[in-house]
């Protein structure tokens, strides 16, 4: 009877661990797609759309790569103090004053990845952007599925020592889709050696 009923316990708790599992994932699905309508309705709005008119007059919405919790990884934060600001290369002269403000160290399959995360000094001075950090990247789906430029990750500063990485939130930077805008380059360090099938893919005109 003992048994029986230990067997029965932990068969119970072994289903509540994976309710709450199953319940996360929903929430974390639901984010992902919030995401991706906020960014839909700001590019079919005129007065926030990087699309040229003519793009925007035919635009229903973006293409993304299929929803993938694998690829939102709790990383871990690792924060560089000390570190001297620098000029970012762009897609054009313009050079924003940046400064590498840590590190999230993660793992995909069996590859260890390190990416750096920077932080704006001119968007440091705005209450509502204090805590943003900003996440360039390129992974080995440029070109062959995702913008070739790479993509962006927006950041908040994490309170302890784990960084939220989503890349099914990845999005292009405006230069994918016009070139009238200047876009931060990504830096080399940040080159990914292996394909991120997630967030954004390139925009077919």
């Amino acid at each position: 009877m003992p048994f029986i009923k230990i067997r029965f316990l932990f068969s119970l708790a072994f289903l509540m661990v994976n309710l709450l599992y199953a319940q996360v994932g929903k929430e974390q699905y639901q984010e992902i797609k919030a995401f991706q309508k906020d960014l839909n309705v700001q590019f079919a709005d005129p007065e926030d759309s990087p699309l040229t008119p003519e793009d925007l007059d035919s635009f229903e919405e973006l293409e993304f790569f299929s929803i993938n919790l694998n690829y939102r990884i709790d990383a871990k934060f690792v924060r560089t103090p000390d570190q001297k600001p620098f000029k970012m290369a762009t897609s054009t002269k313009r050079k924003p004053e940046y400064v590498k403000y840590g590190e999230a160290h993660f793992v995909i399959g069996d590859s260890s990845f390190v990416l750096t995360l920077y932080q704006s000094l001119s968007l440091k001075k705005e209450e509502e952007y204090s805590n943003y950090l900003f996440l360039p990247f390129k992974d080995y789906t440029n070109g062959f599925g995702s913008y070739g430029g790479g993509r962006y990750i927006d950041l908040e500063i994490p309170e302890g020592d784990i960084i939220t990485l989503d890349f099914n939130q990845a999005y292009n930077p405006y230069c994918a889709y016009s070139d009238r805008y200047s876009c931060p380059l990504v830096p080399d360090e940040n080159h990914l050696e292996v394909e991120i099938p997630a967030g954004v893919k390139n925009w077919d005109h």
